[in-house]
Formats: structure tokens, sequence, C-alpha cells
């Protein structure tokens, strides 16, 4: 590069590096992604929960949809915060963020970030350098960025539902391994700029996206004990890795982390993870324990909404479905003492205290070390 276009760049304050893009940029997303989605489904949660049908509960509803529906744009005007965009830029940022989210669907998340990232750049090589750059900068910036969704998104979305075909092949395997895949894979899924919550809702993860059809006999028991017990593997890998990073990490983030991570996202460790990937392994450890035990031994069935399988201790979303999923339940599968323990066991304490064992092995052994786990928490 010439040392021309080197001073061009840093006058533009474009600085490529891994660091800028991987951990900054990433991290910003995160937040945006609390901010927007996740306390939106929180919300939505406790809407669905307290009260239903009351006017409490319609109201809560309402203002979650509200902040679920500008997930897209918030993840977008977080990584131009993060890349230091001018105003402009960071502002048009919010339409490409939004047709990211609904082109992408399923790897709307994914999408958002590169599309984002490469938009943002371009915004800021053009912004002020012209004189109607109230017009050329707007312009420029969600005309390239719509357009790089219009090419990106989609691949992304085939990069997704192409993992959520793996993770339908994994729920016709024996409860065993398809309890460790199912559990590893959907928490990595739930970890990563992914939404897998969209997943599971996509390819029917959950017993409740079928239990309608045994009634008229459309769908056998076997067909819903298969997806049910997927559920619950689901629900018990997005938990092992939400609780387990917030307790593997308590050492560097204090209270306000264990609460991000354990009723947020468990993305928030996405930047740390780039730079040193082995601080996966507990998480991953536990989900690989904690999902064969939840289909072979508590036999865990989430009958609630299919997201709910993708969603974890978020806004204790997961629990919940499988709670609300056992009033649909034929009889001979009501929920009893032992279920509860199973849920509890699955959905908290195993994953906070297999992760806390791992953990303190591991830096025992030097291997995670203080300040590794640091996240910013806005």
């Amino acid at each position: 590069m010439s040392e021309k276009k080197e001073g061009f760049l840093k006058r533009k304050n474009v600085i490529i590096s891994f660091k800028r893009y991987g951990i900054d940029a990433m991290g910003s997303m995160a937040l945006g992604l609390f901010a927007s989605l996740l306390i939106g489904t929180i919300i939505n949660t406790i809407g669905q929960n307290i009260m239903p049908g009351s006017y409490i509960s319609e109201k809560l509803l309402e203002i979650g949809s509200y902040a679920t529906s500008v997930t897209g744009a918030a993840m977008a005007l977080a990584i131009g915060y993060a890349l230091q965009a001018p105003p402009l830029v960071m502002y048009s940022l919010c339409a490409v963020g939004a047709a990211c989210n609904a082109i992408g669907g399923s790897g709307g998340p994914l999408a958002v970030f590169f599309v984002a990232v490469i938009t943002c750049e371009i915004g800021k090589l053009v912004s002020k350098e012209t004189k109607i750059d109230i017009i050329v900068t707007p312009a420029v910036t969600v005309i390239v960025g719509v357009v790089l969704a219009m090419l990106l998104a989609p691949v992304c979305k085939s990069v997704c539902d192409g993992l959520g075909t793996f993770i339908g092949w994994a729920t016709d395997l024996r409860p065993f391994w398809m309890g460790i895949i199912v559990s590893v894979v959907v928490g990595i899924v739930l970890t990563l700029p992914i939404s897998s919550a969209a997943i599971c809702a996509a390819i029917g993860i959950s017993g409740g996206a079928v239990i309608a059809g045994i009634a008229d006999g459309t769908v056998t028991m076997e067909i819903w004990n298969g997806l049910a017990l997927a559920g619950g593997a689901a629900t018990a890998g997005c938990c092992a890795h939400m609780l387990g990073f917030a307790i593997l990490s308590f050492p560097d983030n204090g209270v306000g982390g264990l609460v991000a991570q354990g009723l947020g996202t468990s993305m928030l460790q996405v930047p740390n993870l780039m730079k040193k990937p082995v601080l996966w392994l507990p998480p991953v450890i536990t989900s690989a324990i904690t999902g064969p035990l939840a289909t072979c031994v508590f036999q865990l069935r989430n009958n609630g909404p299919a997201i709910s399988s993708g969603m974890g201790t978020s806004g204790l979303v997961g629990p919940i479905g499988v709670i609300t999923g056992w009033a649909q339940l034929p009889e001979e599968y009501k929920a009893g003492a032992f279920q509860w323990i199973g849920m509890i066991m699955i959905c908290f304490v195993l994953p906070l205290l297999i992760t806390w064992i791992i953990g303190k092995i591991f830096r025992k052994k030097g291997i995670i070390k203080a300040g590794d786990l640091k996240i910013d928490l806005g």
C-alpha cells in the first residue's frame, strides 16, 4: 500500500486490523443485540407469563415487540459506534442493519456484522469529501449497504440453514448421541453472531411444534418425543454456555458480568474467544455432559415455542418454555417432582457447578489467566 493511500486511510480513521473488527466491532454488536432482541425477548416473556391477557401483559408484549423489531438497526448502529463512524454514516447504518436482518433470516446477525463493517468503512471514505455531504454520505452508505445485504445476507442464511439441517439430522440419532451433538452445537451457535433461536424455530426443535398433531393422528408419539427431547438438549446446551461463561468469567466481571451473560447473552464473550479459542472448552465440555443427561436421565422435554429451545437462560426463556410446555403434555407425561428436579439441575445447577470446576482446573493449569474473559459492559 502506497504512503498516499495509507495517509488517506489514516485520515479517514479506517484501521484494518483484527482488534478493530474482531474485537471492538464484534463486542459492540453484542451490546446492540442485548439492547434490542434480548431485552425485548425478556420483556415479552414477562408479558406472556405475568397476568396473561391483562392490560399490563398486552402493553409489555407491545413494548417488547418494538424492541425486537429494531434488532438489525441496533446491531449495525453499535458496529458504527465501535468503528468511530461519522454521524451521517452511523445513522445510515440503521437501514443497512434492518435490511440484513430482514433478508438474512436465521443468518441475520451474521450478515449484519459483515455488511455493516464493510459499509461503515466505505461510508467513512466518502464522508465530508463533497460539498453536498449531507446527501452523498447517507446515499452511498445506504445504497452500498443494502446492495451488499442483498448479496451477502442470503449466503449467511444458507450457511445457517445448513447448520439447521445438521441439527435436524442430529435429532434423529439415539438420545445419547443426539443429546451431545444438539447440546454442543446449539450452545456454540447461541454464542456466535447467529440466531440460535431462529434456527431452532425454523426447524421446529420443540415438541410444542407438533404436539397438536398427536390428537388428530397426524403426528406419532415417537416423532413428538424425539423433537421434544431435542428441544431439551438444545435448552441444556444454551444454558451451559450462558451460565457457564457467566460463572467462568466471574473473577473478571463480577456480578454485572454474571447477570449480563447469565440472563442476557454469552455472545459478549466472542471478542475474547476470537483471541483465545481455548476459552470455549469449559462451556463446550459442560454442554457435552448436560446434553445426554437431559435426554437420557431426566428426559427433559421442551414443549414450549420452538424459539425457546435456542434461548437458554436469556430472560429465562428456555426454562420457562420447558415449564409452560408441561401443561400441553399427555397425561402420562405430566411433570412431577423428578421433572422439576431435572429442569433445575440441567438449566441452572449443573452448568454453574461443572463449568466452575473446569474453570478452576484451567486456571490452576494456567490455561485461563486473569483478564482473559473480561467483557465490555458498556
